[in-house]
């Protein structure tokens, strides 16, 4: 990604703990240093909050019918197109919530606001506290079980 790459150059290289080399920096890393928050974040964020707002519109409002309905007639030739209802369950799947009722989910305005914060702050171990009882855990990743986890 060339932000990080940018950042990399700036903050320069850094001195392991364990073994005293000089490394390149990991994203995580990176974003410590940096504190502003990553575009794709931020529009993952935005897109959750507007599926849950429109999940609870209800059935009978246009956009619903939009974001959930399958279009009709032939479909262009090639790979299909990703759709928003796609990009979402993507966003669920990084969070652990994949396989689950996201519209009913919506419902519950609290429990959405903490889901969508989760996808904002990726960057927290994904099945830390597991605050949704309907979620099934995600095992860590290696990087995670090698180094621990900063609280």
């Amino acid at each position: 990604m060339f932000e990080n790459r940018v950042l990399r150059r700036i903050f320069g290289p850094l001195a392991d703990e364990v073994t005293g080399e000089w490394r390149g920096l990991y994203n995580e890393e990176l974003n410590d240093l940096y504190c502003s928050p990553n575009i794709v974040r931020v529009i993952k964020w935005r897109r959750m909050k507007w599926a849950g707002h429109v999940a609870r519109m209800g059935e009978e409002r246009e956009v619903y019918r939009v974001l959930l309905g399958k279009p009709v007639g032939r479909r262009a030739l090639g790979r299909p197109r990703h759709r928003w209802l796609d990009n979402i369950r993507m966003d669920l799947q990084k969070v652990g919530c994949g396989y689950m009722n996201w519209i009913g989910l919506a419902q519950d305005m609290d429990r959405w606001r903490t889901l969508v914060s989760a996808v904002m702050n990726l960057r927290v171990p994904r099945n830390a506290g597991n605050f949704l009882t309907s979620c099934k855990p995600v095992s860590f990743s290696r990087r995670t079980l090698h180094h621990g986890v900063n609280n």
